[in-house]
């Protein structure tokens, strides 16, 4: 493993073509720096799924971009993936040190890159921002693709650093982007600062017929619900299988994730689901296993407390699966109303949640109809070339130099454009 100071040498990257839609006359190629995901190739995580589109893409558009791993995530090349440098740096594995120790090492060795710009995701990571922001020349962005800080299974300590790091998020970035409406809207009302809105995208889904799910789970086409995510009691699976036991149906629920520092809460779930053999848990799922999952689920549930706006929803409506959800506002933001193939429920109401997956599987032939429409408009309105476009777009504004006494002159750190 390399170590975390020294310094990478430009290199041209292989590019994946992106179409720009016209010639931009401030265009230049940057550097960036991504800094707060776990890896790439993205395995599990909506973090690492939103860095390895988007990065990938910017690559396309002829930028370089650096992702900073950790050790633990899995194998990394050697080099880069989809065009993508990756630089593994040192981190302590443990459930509070983990991400801000792996962020500062990170920040450490980005500095000594010199990117143009350095990109934070998530509001941990964001803690050292002011690293860049004030001792180099880098412009700083941060996406917020979540509220951290309210996430239910940290501790007092934790979270007292999370809000602090939620503060910091809105007075120490040149730029925020947030994920969904929501997000920027309480950047505006909670700090007065400005959030770029640019959504998570998706794929058409890739169908498989189901094998690995038959043979492992017992699972068949149309013979299941379907539960991504990790298990952490902000998801609300544990209500999932309460409201699953209630009803009457020959489905089963496939429950995909494992934990997330909290083993606690996963054998509490077990514990939930002890008893009725139409619950199936599958640890976490990616790749083409993952794939199998969603093309012969019979529906998708997503009853999630807290949000940011959530991948694996996209992902459900892209294979154009029924969709039950709570009514919090990232789910409403995509859903948009209650009917056929997108049922809606109070969050948190056990009772409400029967109630919605009674009348999905009440009649199938309807639901499936209104989830084809669903997943219709998902895939027109949230891309991933899209997305990569608009945060392009916001890093050329900011890199972009600024005219001061008839001289041209790059932002000094101190000069922010928002926050």
């Amino acid at each position: 493993m390399e170590s975390p100071l020294r310094p990478i040498p430009r290199q041209r990257s292989t590019r994946e073509p992106v179409a720009r839609p016209e010639p931009d006359p401030g265009w230049r190629p940057l550097r960036i720096a991504m800094i707060g995901q776990k890896g790439m190739p993205a395995t599990y995580g909506g973090i690492e799924r939103h860095v390895e589109e988007l990065a990938s893409r910017l690559v396309g558009l002829g930028h370089e971009v650096t992702v900073y791993c950790r050790p633990s995530y899995g194998s990394v090349p050697v080099d880069a993936y989809r065009g993508v440098r990756l630089r593994q740096v040192r981190t302590i594995a443990s459930k509070h040190l983990d991400a801000i120790v792996h962020s500062t090492t990170s920040t450490l060795a980005a500095i000594g890159d010199r990117p143009d710009i350095v990109h934070y995701h998530g509001l941990g990571p964001g803690l050292v921002a002011p690293l860049p922001r004030y001792l180099s020349r880098a412009r700083v962005v941060l996406t917020v693709h979540g509220l951290d800080n309210q996430r239910a299974k940290w501790g007092r300590l934790a979270r007292t650093v999370l809000d602090t790091a939620h503060w910091f998020s809105g007075h120490v970035p040149n730029e925020r982007v947030a994920v969904s409406r929501g997000l920027a809207a309480h950047y505006d009302s909670h700090f007065g600062a400005s959030a770029r809105y640019i959504a998570n995208g998706v794929t058409a889904g890739r169908q498989l017929p189901a094998r690995q799910i038959t043979a492992r789970f017992g699972l068949t086409p149309d013979g299941y619900l379907l539960l991504v995510g990790r298990l952490v009691p902000e998801k609300a699976a544990d209500l999932l299988v309460r409201a699953f036991r209630r009803i009457q149906t020959d489905l089963k629920l496939a429950i995909v994730g494992g934990s997330s520092f909290s083993d606690d809460f996963v054998a509490r779930l077990r514990a939930e689901a002890d008893g009725d053999p139409r619950v199936v848990f599958t640890g976490f799922a990616y790749g083409d296993l993952l794939a199998e999952l969603y093309s012969n689920a019979a529906a998708f549930v997503q009853p999630s407390r807290l949000e940011g706006l959530p991948l694996t929803l996209l992902e459900a409506a892209s294979y154009d699966l029924p969709v039950v959800a709570s009514d919090i506002p990232p789910h409403v933001e995509v859903l948009e109303h209650d009917g056929p193939g997108r049922r809606l429920f109070t969050d948190g109401d056990e009772a409400g949640l029967v109630a919605a997956l009674t009348r999905l599987v009440a009649d199938p032939a309807a639901e499936r109809a209104g989830a084809r429409e669903l997943g219709d408009r998902v895939r027109a309105e949230y891309t991933w070339d899209g997305a990569a476009r608009e945060l392009e777009r916001l890093y050329l504004d900011l890199a972009r130099p600024v005219r001061r006494r008839g001289r041209a002159t790059r932002p000094t750190a101190g000069a922010a454009t928002a926050g």
